[in-house]
């Protein structure tokens, strides 16, 4: 299963390299992909979008939801 979400606030691949991080760390099994031009969250393996809100935001970003 996998489910994109927008993320506010990632203006450098630091910033994409932080949200993925967090997000691996929150949940080891995921599969993380990151689009710096569309900030977009791609996260496969089922994880809980509770899950992933959690981790972004507990990386100083801001999580916008699922991407349309």
């Amino acid at each position: 299963m996998t489910d994109a979400y927008k993320v506010d606030g990632m203006t450098c691949s630091g910033c994409a390299r932080s949200v993925s991080n967090a997000i691996t760390k929150a949940a080891p099994n995921a599969a993380v992909t990151v689009d710096l031009a569309t900030g977009t969250v791609v996260v496969a393996g089922g994880i809980p979008a509770e899950l992933v809100q959690q981790a972004v935001e507990a990386a100083g970003f801001d999580f916008g939801g699922a991407a349309a």
